[in-house]
C-alpha cells in the first residue's frame, strides 16, 4: 500500500510540474519563503539539538552496544564504510559548494560582519562553509541512522522503514495508517532530497561541459545529462550493495583525494594548511554561539540566515531519512559509539580539508583577478568550481576529472537512493527487488528535471524546505524512541546479568559449603554433586 500511495503523490507531484511549471515554481518558493521567515528558530534548535544527543549517546554508557548481535563483525571494512557513507551524505553537494560557498561569503561576508575581500572576510567564509557542512549535518544523518540501525539489527526487525524505530512509542500502530502515513512522510522526503542533490549534479555538470567543449548551456543539456546518468544508476542499482554502490563510492573517494592533492600542490599550499589549522579553531570555537544565532534584533540580516544556513539545515533534514537508512544499511555490526564517531568525525574531517583546500585557493585567485570568480560565483553557483580550475595548469584535464568526480557522485548517490526508497516503500526490506528500485529510479529522475524545469536551483531549494519541515517535527520523536529503547533495552539487559550472577554466586555457596562438610567428615573432596539448583 505505501509503495502504491507514495508512487501516486510522486506522479501527482510530477505532472503539476510539467503542466503548470511556472506556477509551480512560484508557489514552491513562496510557500519555501513562508517557512524560512516563520520556522526558522525550529530549524536551529532542531540541528543544535540532535549535534547535543549525538555527541551524548557516543560517550554514554550506551555507547558499547553493538548493532547487531554481541559478537557480529562489521559487514565492509572502515574504508569501504567511510567512502559510502561520504558520497551518501556529500558527495555532490560538496563538489557543488566548494568554491562557490566560500567565495560567495568572501564577496558578501555573511550579516556583513567584515569587509568584502579581506583576510577577515577570508576567514568567516571559511568557518561559515565549516558550520554549515560539517558536525550538525553528519549529527543528523548519524541519529536518525542509529535508530534505523538499532531496531533493525539490535532488535532483530530486520527493516530499513522509518515507521519501525517509532515502535516504543507507537507500539503495534506502527503496523497501521499511522505508521504507513510516517512512511510516506519519509519516503516524499528523501524523493525530494535526492532528486535536488541530482538536480544540483546535472547544473554542475552542464556548467562543466558549457565551459570545457562549449556546449550550449540550458535545459535541454541538463535533460540529456539526467537521461544517460539515470540509465546509468539504474543499472548499478541491479547489482547487489557491496558491488555496485561499494564500487562507485570507493573509486568516487580515491578521485576526490587526488583532486584535492593536486590543487593542494600546485595552489597556494602553506596558505591552504594554515587555512585549515586556523579555520576548524575558529569553527569549534564559535560553534556554540552559531548554532543558536537567529539575528533576533536584526530583522534586516534574517534574509542571509534563509538564504544560506537555514536553507541547508532544510536540505540536511530533508536528506536525514536517505543518508541515515542507507548508513544503516550498511553499519551492521559497529559499535553506537564506533558508529556515531565515524559518522561525524571522518566526513567532517575531510570537509575541512576540502574547503580549506579550494577555498583557500580561490580566495588567491578571485584577488588576482579582481573579483570576478566571487561575482560569478554569486550569479552561477555551478559554474565557480570550473572557472577556478580554468587559472591553473592541466586546466583541460582537472576539469575532466570533475565533471567526471560529480558523475560518479550523481550515480552512486541515486543508485543509493533506489535502494532506500525501495526498501521504505515494500516494508523495509534491506534487499528490495530490482524492478521496485528502478521504479524508482525512474521518478527519481522525473522529480529532478521537473525541479529543474520549474525554476532550477532555486526550486531545489524551495522543494527541500518544504519537505524538511513536517520531518523535523519527526525527527524528534525519533530521538526520543530511540533514547527510550536504548534505557529500556539497557536495564533489561542489566537486570538478566544480575539475575545470573546471583544465580552464580549461590551455586558457588552450595558448593563450598559441600566441601566444607566432606572435609568435617575426613570424606575425599573431589567434584561437588551439590551445584544443582533446587
Amino acid at each position: 500500500m505505501v509503495f502504491y500511495v507514495t508512487i501516486a503523490i510522486s506522479v501527482v507531484f510530477v505532472l503539476c510540474g510539467v503542466l503548470f511549471t511556472e506556477p509551480f515554481g512560484a508557489a514552491l518558493g513562496a510557500l519555501a519563503g513562508g517557512i524560512t521567515t516563520g520556522l526558522g528558530w525550529m530549524y536551529m534548535l532542531i540541528t543544535a539539538f540532535f549535534l547535543a544527543f549525538a555527541i551524548y549517546l557516543a560517550f554514554s554508557r550506551y555507547g558499547k552496544i553493538r548493532l547487531g548481535k554481541p559478537d557480529e563483525k562489521p559487514e565492509f571494512g572502515r574504508f569501504a564504510w567511510f567512502a559510502m557513507l561520504f558520497q551518501a551524505g556529500m558527495g555532490i553537494g560538496l563538489v557543488f559548494w566548494g568554491v562557490a560557498e566560500p567565495l560567495s561569503h568572501y564577496a558578501e561576508p555573511p550579516l556583513g560582519l567584515e569587509e568584502p575581500r579581506t583576510a577577515g572576510a577570508a576567514s568567516l567564509a571559511l568557518r561559515t562553509a565549516f558550520f554549515h557542512w560539517c558536525l550538525h549535518p553528519w549529527a543528523m544523518y548519524a541519529v536518525v541512522g542509529l535508530a534505523v540501525a538499532y531496531f533493525s539489527f539490535r532488535r532483530g526487525m530486520n527493516s530499513l522503514k522509518i515507521s519501525t524505530v517509532l515502535y516504543p512509542l507507537l507500539g503495534d500502530r506502527v503496523n497501521g495508517p499511522i505508521g504507513k502515513a510516517i512512511d510516506v512522510l519519509a519516503i516524499f522526503a528523501t524523493l525530494v532530497g535526492v532528486a535536488g542533490s541530482l538536480g544540483s549534479g546535472t547544473l554542475q555538470i552542464d556548467a562543466g561541459l558549457s565551459q570545457v567543449f562549449g556546449l550550449p548551456s540550458g535545459l535541454g543539456l541538463q535533460l540529456g545529462i539526467i537521461a544517460v546518468t539515470g540509465v546509468a544508476y539504474m543499472l548499478s542499482a541491479s547489482t547487489p550493495v557491496e558491488k555496485g554502490v561499494n564500487f562507485l563510492s570507493q573509486a568516487s573517494i580515491y578521485l576526490a583525494f587526488f583532486l584535492v592533492a593536486y590543487f593542494l600542490v600546485v595552489g597556494p599550499t602553506l596558505l591552504q594548511l594554515n587555512a585549515f589549522t586556523q579555520e576548524t579553531g575558529n569553527y569549534l570555537a564559535n560553534i556554540v554561539p552559531q548554532s543558536f544565532y537567529m539575528s533576533a534584533y536584526r530583522p534586516g540580516e534574517s534574509a542571509w540566515l534563509g538564504s544560506w544556513t537555514i536553507f541547508f539545515w532544510a536540505t540536511w533534514i530533508a536528506w536525514a531519512p536517505y543518508v541515515g537508512a542507507f548508513i544503516a544499511r550498511i553499519s551492521r555490526g559497529r559499535t553506537i559509539r564506533e558508529f556515531i564517531v565515524g559518522v561525524l568525525v571522518a566526513p567532517s574531517l575531510f570537509s575541512m580539508v576540502w574547503f580549506s583546500v579550494f577555498g583557500g585557493a580561490a580566495f588567491q585567485v578571485d584577488d588576482r583577478l579582481g573579483g570576478d570568480i566571487s561575482e560569478g560565483a554569486a550569479a552561477d553557483p555551478a559554474g565557480a568550481l570550473f572557472e577556478f580550475i580554468a587559472q591553473y595548469p592541466f586546466a583541460l584535464a582537472a576539469s575532466l576529472l570533475a565533471i567526471f568526480l560529480v558523475w560518479i557522485f550523481f550515480v552512486a548517490g541515486a543508485d543509493a537512493g533506489t535502494i532506500v526508497l525501495g526498501s521504505m516503500s515494500t516494508g523495509g526490506s534491506l534487499n528490495p527487488q530490482t524492478w521496485v528500485k528502478l521504479t524508482w529510479g525512474v521518478i527519481m529522475a522525473a522529480f529532478a528535471a521537473i525541479m529543474l524545469a520549474a525554476g532550477g536551483l532555486d526550486a531545489i531549494i524551495s522543494s527541500q524546505i518544504i519537505a524538511a519541515t513536517p520531518f523535523g517535527v519527526l525527527m524528534i520523536a525519533i530521538a526520543y524512541s530511540l533514547f527510550k529503547a536504548l534505557r529500556t533495552d539497557y536495564r533489561e539487559e542489566r537486570k538478566q546479568l544480575q539475575e545470573i550472577m546471583a544465580y552464580d554466586n549461590k551455586v558457588d555457596k552450595r558448593q563450598m559449603e559441600e566441601i566444607m562438610r566432606r572435609r568435617e567428615a575426613g570424606e575425599p573432596v573431589g567434584q561437588s554433586t551439590a551445584s544443582r539448583d533446587d
